[in-house]
């Protein structure tokens, strides 16, 4: 079989552009930055005003046929989450204060305090030392005999002892126990907890500072049930489809996930319907649908000749918002591949959510091998745990019905569908942290790209993850072995990934980071970061 089968690189008329466009968008009247008084703790983007001498805009030119692209840089943002590490001044020792301790005590209260010391802490040892050493009192004789010192002292003491035990050493542990806060229900802690990580996350530091930036928003929206308002504002036209498909662009230049899952599934197409003289495609996900370009240049290049080739598009609001376009731009660029390979291609436009897709819609014609394509996609389809009827699993039964010679399923490896609150939190936070290592060996911390990579593409889904519920939640992820059962149990069996298409994702990985794993599992491939799994593919038939 041809390596162009497997869609890793779009060769010829100008194609060298690929994405996939549930990567989501977040445009930038959502992330704000303010100007802050280096007294106060850093604020965040969704709940800070508008700032625009703040935001820089980068130009991004595009091909008016929509076949090449050229990025002069682009970015929408400005970090408004300080470092104040460097900003700190020791104070002098105090008697309170252990020399050894992590603590960094100052007679001011309103002194920036250090991110690996606990403000409240601090806090209540200043108003205890400012209560047994009052500069006023402590050179009037008889002072410490005063009844009101000593109630002010008790006071100092027992506030210090109510304080809760923060885990300020570790982000990671904060964070969590921000969200075990939330979950609880004790709102008081979280307030302080959220004061601590706040001054604690940055989109410019460390990966777990920039995911942390996330989760923390999503963790405050949650709290004001403001979760779904934010997710579909993150929709609106505010930010240029243009720039958008840059970033999406760039994600997939720098990490293999999407390239992955166009490779593992062009690949079992391929497999699947190479004596085939008429192919029917039907994609859940047509994004731009460059996911095809190179699967057709193969089979234009077929020995017996190119088969007819007939693709139906399924498309929604989003897909057309990142696009710029309506589906007339896809069938033009169908159009311009038929033309340069000399490969019959037709395009049929599907303009509905994936849920609502009959077989009418879908034109299906005797003679046709069919092969059904889900992209990332199908965990957007609630289940039984939010609707009765199980839209999912009727969705894989409508398909099963149609008989396809094969099924495609690319999904993330993580499991946020069912599981309550606290564990979708950490289960959130271990898979993004992964993503947001990998694109960290790739880009510099401070490159402007970088941040809009990561807000544009990746922090929209994590806010839907922890600050939604109910059909609000869109992002419900479910790990291999579910999906495994879901196929069986809608009556697919299960084709194995040729060895061929294994070794070339494997050649593919070489090109990045060593810290890229692929696992064969349950007749699946699974790609992953080091011990974590973030993307699985599999075929059905």
């Amino acid at each position: 079989m041809d390596s162009h089968y497997l869609g890793y690189e779009v060769a010829g008329a100008g194609l060298a552009y690929s994405s996939y466009t549930s990567a989501s968008s977040m445009p930038p009247g959502l992330f704000r930055s303010s100007k802050l008084d280096s007294r106060n703790l850093p604020s965040f983007p969704f709940s800070t005003p508008y700032d625009p001498e703040t935001l820089a805009t980068y130009g991004v030119s595009w091909d008016p046929d929509g076949l090449a692209y050229n990025p002069s840089g682009a970015t929408l943002y400005s970090n408004s989450l300080l470092d104040y590490n460097n900003c700190l001044q020791q104070p002098a020792p105090s008697p309170f204060c252990p020399q050894d301790s992590s603590l960094v005590c100052s007679n001011d209260p309103s002194f920036p305090q250090n991110v690996n010391g606990n403000h409240h802490i601090r806090q209540a040892l200043w108003e205890l030392e400012s209560a047994l050493m009052d500069a006023d009192d402590y050179s009037r004789p008889g002072s410490w005999n005063d009844e009101q010192h000593i109630e002010k002292c008790c006071r100092a003491m027992e506030d210090f002892a109510m304080l809760p035990v923060i885990p300020t050493d570790n982000l990671k542990h904060l964070l969590i126990s921000c969200a075990r806060a939330l979950s609880e229900d004790k709102l008081n802690e979280f307030e302080e907890l959220v004061k601590h990580a706040r001054a604690a996350v940055s989109i410019s530091g460390e990966p777990i500072q920039r995911l942390g930036a996330y989760m923390l928003e999503g963790l405050i929206a949650r709290k004001e049930l403001s979760g779904t308002h934010i997710y579909h504002a993150l929709k609106c036209s505010e930010l240029d489809s243009k720039d958008l498909l840059s970033y999406m662009r760039i994600l997939y230049e720098i990490c293999p996930y999407y390239k992955f899952g166009y490779m593992a599934a062009n690949g079992a197409i391929a497999e699947a319907c190479k004596n085939e003289d008429r192919i029917h495609i039907i994609d859940f996900q047509i994004a731009q649908g460059t996911q095809w370009i190179t699967l057709l240049q193969a089979l234009a290049a077929r020995p017996g000749g190119a088969p007819g080739v007939r693709i139906s598009g399924i498309d929604d609001p989003f897909s057309e918002y990142a696009r710029g376009d309506g589906l007339a731009a896809v069938r033009k660029r169908f159009e311009a591949i038929s033309k340069k390979y000399n490969i019959p291609v037709e395009f049929h436009a599907v303009p509905v959510f994936a849920l609502d897709v009959t077989r009418n819609m879908l034109d299906i014609r005797p003679g046709e091998a069919l092969a059904v394509n889900f992209p990332l996609q199908l965990h957007h389809t609630p289940d039984e745990s939010v609707d009765v009827s199980n839209p999912r699993d009727g969705l894989l039964r409508m398909v099963k019905s149609l008989s396809p010679k094969v099924v495609t399923l690319v999904e993330q490896e993580s499991n946020t569908n069912t599981a309550p609150f606290l564990a979708r939190f950490t289960e959130t936070l271990d898979y993004y942290l992964a993503m947001f290592e990998s694109i960290d060996v790739t880009m510099p911390r401070e490159g402007k790209e970088r941040i809009n990579v990561e807000q544009q593409c990746l922090a929209r889904e994590i806010v839907n993850v922890i600050a939604c519920e109910g059909k609000a939640r869109v992002e419900r992820h479910e790990l291999f072995g579910k999906w495994r059962s879901r196929f069986m149990m809608a009556g697919f069996r299960q084709l194995p990934l040729s060895s061929y298409v294994n070794s070339v994702i494997r050649g593919l990985l070489r090109c990045y980071s060593e810290h890229y794993t692929l696992l064969e599992k349950d007749g699946g491939m699974l790609l992953g970061w080091k011990d974590r799994n973030l993307i699985s593919a599999s075929a059905w038939h």
